[in-house]
């Protein structure tokens, strides 16, 4: 594979599946010892929540591009941010490099389609949840997304910062969130995004009965195959 660049430390747990996914796809693609060819820049979490907290998205879009512009310069391929949540500052790290910089949400949708869904659940931070970035492509791609109410969310979110982000797993939480998934399956939805890197520590497959979208591990799917892809097509003209 070629090299991927990871936007990392928000927050650290979603960053160590990225790169453990990451490494599992080479080595199951090419055998052990293999691994994968990866540039982590890692934030400080504590400074990015106090950010986002603060509405300050000027300040986060400048940290965001100036780290897209440093994974470039060290050999990276394409860059994924490692957090649904940063994803509001995709735009102002896309004009900062010339490599691709590879959606969570268009990697999300386009599983989706696979199963011919119309209608999911979608689970996350509240800005995930509240803003558009997210149900804004979902639409694009005809796909409805059932937001939980606002007591809901709340509940979402607080297990995800003070909890999901410190590697912290408590079973009344999940309980909670399964309770809250099945309240919305009543409401029609046939299918749920997990919004959020975090999550996938909480909500497994086997908990939910309809089909479970794991963004953290479509999104570095996403990139392992086009690094792939890309070392295939370099390999060819080499040839030519």
């Amino acid at each position: 594979m070629k090299k991927i660049g990871l936007i990392g430390g928000i927050t650290p747990e979603s960053t160590i599946l990225y790169y453990r996914i990451l490494n599992e796809l080479n080595s199951k693609a090419l055998g052990k010892p293999h691994s994968a060819d990866v540039i982590i820049n890692s934030f400080d979490f504590g400074e990015i929540a106090n950010l986002q907290k603060n509405n300050r998205w000027d300040l986060l879009d400048e940290k965001m591009a100036d780290t897209g512009k440093n994974l470039e310069k060290a050999g990276a391929t394409c860059i994924l941010i490692c957090a649904n949540t940063m994803h509001l500052c995709i735009e102002a790290v896309q004009k900062s490099v010339n490599i691709p910089v590879i959606h969570i949400a268009e990697a999300t949708s386009k599983k989706i389609i696979e199963k011919k869904l119309k209608k999911v659940i979608l689970l996350g931070t509240k800005y995930t949840m509240e803003k558009d970035f997210f149900i804004d492509i979902l639409t694009s791609f005809g796909i409805e997304a059932i937001i939980p109410g606002l007591e809901d969310r709340n509940l979402i979110h607080g297990v995800i910062y003070n909890e999901l982000a410190d590697g912290v797993i408590k079973q009344t939480s999940k309980d909670n969130y399964l309770k809250i998934i099945n309240k919305l399956l009543e409401n029609g939805a046939d299918g749920v995004i997990l919004g959020c890197t975090e999550i996938p520590l909480l909500i497994k497959q086997e908990d939910v009965s309809v089909p479970v979208f794991d963004t953290t591990k479509i999104h570095a799917t996403a990139a392992f195959n086009f690094s792939n892809k890309l070392k295939q097509q370099q390999q060819e003209q080499q040839q030519q």
